[in-house]
């Protein structure tokens, strides 16, 4: 369903809890956002972009000057939807550190940041907020920790992990955060942390039953085709679809039988 042109705002991700789903994806530069911008809720400028974008094989070399380009381009083609931006890895060690790279994101016209992190994060959160900056949380598997763990490691196996996972999602909230993602989380545990909070829980890898779901977009339309995670469903096959449009243009013009009189000018 199109929206209209409403600008979403915060209190609109607030209010659809138990309401209604939200939707949100990834988008790095004005073009897609623009084609996204009608039927989602929220656009992460995720870190992701670094991996789908610029190749590398994580999120953790993703720089300051990197983000805020990609949401500055994004925010020309976003009208309508809430942006929110992944503060890279290094950038919010501390709340001063934290504070003058967000605003920084706030100045150049993002809705909110985003930012991993789980108990050590609320002190943090709560600055941002106090400030007048507006957080998304994110729990549950957290790329930027990739290292640290030895691999991506799905989360919620043990009684343990669940109830720190609650009690995260639960501090996080007090600290002001407005949302969170809970990421690669058993569907059931991933349930329970978005019945144990009135903030929404947007869940990737993280089963139905969250208050809305985000994927990136490379991923979801079959751009980015080297390996597919379990949660992604592809909705377009676009690597091949690409390849095989590049193919009959470098084709048609080997062939000469491109430009023909139809794209040509004449007096």
């Amino acid at each position: 369903m199109l929206k209209n042109d409403k600008k979403v705002t915060i209190y609109d991700i607030i209010n659809k809890k138990g309401v209604e789903p939200i939707v949100m994806i990834t988008a790095y530069d004005a073009l897609f956002a623009r084609l996204f911008d009608d039927y989602v809720d929220i656009i992460l400028v995720g870190d992701s972009l670094n991996m789908s974008f610029n190749g590398k094989k994580d999120t953790l070399s993703l720089k300051m000057d990197d983000a805020l380009y990609h949401v500055k381009a994004v925010l020309q083609g976003a009208k309508h939807a809430f942006v929110v931006v992944d503060m890279p890895f290094g950038s919010y060690q501390d709340e001063k550190s934290a504070l003058k790279n967000a605003t920084k994101f706030i100045k150049a016209g993002a809705d909110a940041v985003k930012f991993e992190g789980g108990l050590k994060a609320a002190p943090i959160v709560k600055r941002l907020v106090g400030e007048g900056i507006n957080v998304m949380a994110h729990i549950g598997l957290m790329p930027q920790f990739v290292r640290k763990e030895g691999g991506y490691k799905i989360k919620g196996r043990s009684e343990a992990d669940e109830a720190r996972l609650i009690e995260e999602a639960k501090a996080l909230e007090r600290a002001g955060a407005f949302s969170a993602v809970v990421e690669g989380t058993l569907s059931a545990v991933a349930a329970k942390v978005a019945k144990s909070v009135q903030m929404p829980i947007i869940g990737i890898g993280a089963g139905a039953d969250v208050d809305g779901q985000v994927l990136v977009w490379s991923d979801m339309l079959g751009f980015f085709d080297e390996f597919k995670p379990k949660f992604v469903k592809r909705y377009l096959d676009g690597a091949n679809l690409v390849r095989t449009a590049v193919e009959a243009y470098a084709r048609e013009v080997r062939e000469k039988t491109f430009p023909s009189e139809e794209f040509e000018y004449k007096i």
